[in-house]
C-alpha cells in the first residue's frame, strides 16, 4: 500500500520549507559556479567519514570547506587531513549533536557528506535537503517506515539532490556481471541472493580506546562503532544492514524503475555469538558485566523479498558468528547464473554441463566501461575502489544536474527492508507488504545506474 503524505508531515514539513527557505532547485543550488567545483562540508569525521574524506581531497572539483563532529579529537584528525592536502582550513562545528544546523546555515556550502550513527542519517539529510545542500548519505537501515517517508517527502519537497552511497553496487565483479545481465547472458532473471556475512565481533566489542577488537566493552564503555552500532543489536532483531546486499541486485532488476518489491519474510536464528565472544575472551568471562546482555539480534537473520514482476531475493545477515568476509552474491535466470562465493558461474551450452567454470574470463570480458576508465585512479580509494566511484558519481550528477544514479526512492525502499524484516520476525515471518516510496511513479521510471563510463 502506498499511504499519501501524512495530514502531520506535510503540515510539519511545508510549513518549515515555507517559513526557512524558497523552493530551491538543483540548478538554483549551483548557477553561480557552473558547477566547477562543489564546495562539501562533512558531517561525522570518525572511521568512515575520514575515509571518504581522503577521497574528496583527491579531486580537484571538490573543496572542503567545513567539517563537524561530537567528538574534537576525530575533529583535528579531520582538519589536519585538509591542510596537509593543502586545503584551507575548514571552518569547524562541534559541541553537541545538533551542531550541525550551524553548518548547514553556511552561505558557501553546496553539499553535506553524511557519515554518523545510523539514528542521525535520516534527520540530518532531511535537514540539509531543507537548507539547500545536496546530500551524500551513508548507507544503514531504517529505524520506521516513517522516517524513509520523511526521506521522500523531503526531496520532493525541496527538489534539493540526494544521492544513497551504497558502494557496493559499484564493486568490480558486481558491475561485470551487471553487465553480462544487461547482455542477457543469464537469460531472464528468477532468483537473486546478496548479504551482510562479516564478523564483526571486533567492531561490535572493544577496550575502550581501539576500534577494532582489543576488549568487550560497548555503549558508553566502548570507542568508535562500539559506542554506538552494538545498541541495535541489543535491541533490534532485523535485517539490519540490507543495502550491501540488496543494492547490486536492485540495479540488476531495475527495482524502482519497471520493477519494485511486493513484500518480505523474515526470520532469525538464535542469539549466541556475541554472548560467546564476551565469555570467552581473555577480557571478558562469564562473570563481565556484558556477560549477562541480552542480545536480540539473531546471530543469522534470513529475509525473502517477491518483487511485483515475480523474481525472488534472498538476504542474509551474519554478524555475530566466527566467518569469512561474503556478500554472498547469486544472479540467477534462465539460461545460468554466478556466484562471488566460488568466483564460478555457469552458462547452459557453454563449458560442461552440469560444472562451474571459472569466472575470470568473462569478468575480463565484460569489465565494465566505468573500472576500465577509472580502475587506476580509484585504486587508492576505500573498499577496493568502490568508494571512488560512488563519490564520483555523487559529484559528477551535482556537476551535471542529472538525477542522482542511486536516489532517495532506492535509499528509503532498501532502508525499508530493516523496518520491514523487524515487523515480520515479531510476526512469525509473516509477509509484510513495501510501501512504493515512488508513489506509482516505478512503473514509467528508466534506469540510469552505470549506462557507461560517465559516472
Amino acid at each position: 500500500m502506498t499511504p499519501p503524505l501524512s495530514r502531520r508531515n506535510f503540515i510539519r514539513n511545508t510549513a518549515t520549507v515555507g517559513a526557512v527557505l524558497p523552493f530551491m532547485s538543483p540548478t538554483m543550488l549551483f548557477s553561480d559556479q557552473k558547477r566547477a567545483k562543489i564546495r562539501m562540508g562533512f558531517i561525522g569525521t570518525g572511521e568512515r567519514g575520514r575515509s571518504q574524506l581522503t577521497v574528496a581531497l583527491l579531486r580537484d572539483d571538490v573543496e572542503v570547506v567545513a567539517i563537524c563532529d561530537v567528538d574534537n579529537a576525530v575533529l583535528e584528525k579531520a582538519e589536519d587531513m585538509i591542510t596537509k592536502s593543502g586545503g584551507k582550513k575548514p571552518v569547524r562545528f562541534d559541541g553537541d549533536g545538533e551542531a550541525y544546523h550551524k553548518m548547514l546555515e553556511m552561505d558557501n556550502l553546496d553539499a553535506v557528506y553524511i557519515a554518523t550513527p545510523w539514528v542521525w542519517h535520516v534527520p540530518m539529510a532531511v535537514a540539509a535537503m531543507k537548507a539547500g545542500k545536496a546530500v551524500a548519505l551513508e548507507v544503514s537501515g531504517a529505524t520506521d517506515i516513517e522516517e524513509c517517508w520523511d526521506l521522500v517527502n523531503a526531496q520532493e519537497e525541496t527538489g534539493v539532490p540526494l544521492m544513497f552511497m551504497e558502494n557496493v553496487c559499484y564493486r568490480r565483479d558486481v558491475m561485470a556481471v551487471l553487465n553480462m545481465v544487461r547482455d542477457d547472458l543469464f537469460g531472464e532473471m528468477v532468483h537473486l541472493e546478496g548479504g551482510y556475512q562479516h564478523d564483526l565481533r571486533a567492531v561490535k566489542l572493544n577496550d575502550g580506546k581501539s576500534a577494532y577488537g582489543q576488549g568487550v566493552e560497548f555503549g558508553e564503555n566502548g570507542y568508535s562503532e562500539s559506542k554506538w552500532r552494538t545498541t541495535h543489536s541489543v535491541h533490534r532483531n532485523a535485517e539490519l544492514y540490507p543495502t550491501h546486499g540488496l543494492g547490486p541486485v536492485a540495479t540488476a532488476i531495475n527495482l524502482n524503475r519497471g520493477n519494485r518489491m511486493a513484500y518480505l519474510t523474515s526470520m532469525s536464528s538464535k542469539s549466541r555469538g556475541l554472548h560467546d565472544y564476551i565469555v570467552n575472551h581473555p577480557k571478558g568471562g562469564k562473570d563481565h558485566p556484558n556477560a549477562k546482555v541480552d542480545f536480540k539480534l539473531g546471530d543469522v537473520v534470513t529475509t525473502m523479498i517477491r518483487t511485483v514482476n515475480g523474481e525472488t531475493i534472498n538476504l542474509t545477515h551474519d554478524t555475530n558468528l566466527p566467518r569469512p568476509y561474503s556478500l554472498g552474491f547469486r544472479f540467477q535466470g534462465t539460461k545460468g547464473l554466478w556466484m562471488d562465493i566460488n568466483k564460478s558461474l555457469y552458462v547452459e551450452g557453454q563449458g560442461r554441463p552440469h560444472q562451474w567454470q571459472s569466472d575470470k574470463e568473462m569478468m575480463e570480458k565484460y569489465d565494465h566501461p566505468l573500472w576500465k576508465k577509472y580502475g587506476e585512479k580509484a585504486s587508492g580509494a576505500g573498499h577496493g575502489g568502490m568508494d571512488f566511484f560512488v563519490f564520483h558519481a555523487f559529484i559528477e550528477a551535482l556537476k551535471r544536474d542529472a538525477p542522482m544514479p542511486i536516489d532517495v526512492y532506492d535509499g528509503a525502499a532498501w532502508m525499508a527492508v530493516t523496518a520491514l524484516s523487524e515487523q515480520s520476525i515479531l510476526q512469525g515471518g509473516e509477509p509484510v507488504q513495501f510501501p512504493d516510496f515512488t508513489r506509482g511513479r516505478w512503473i514509467n521510471r528508466k534506469p540510469i545506474f552505470a549506462l557507461d563510463d560517465s559516472y
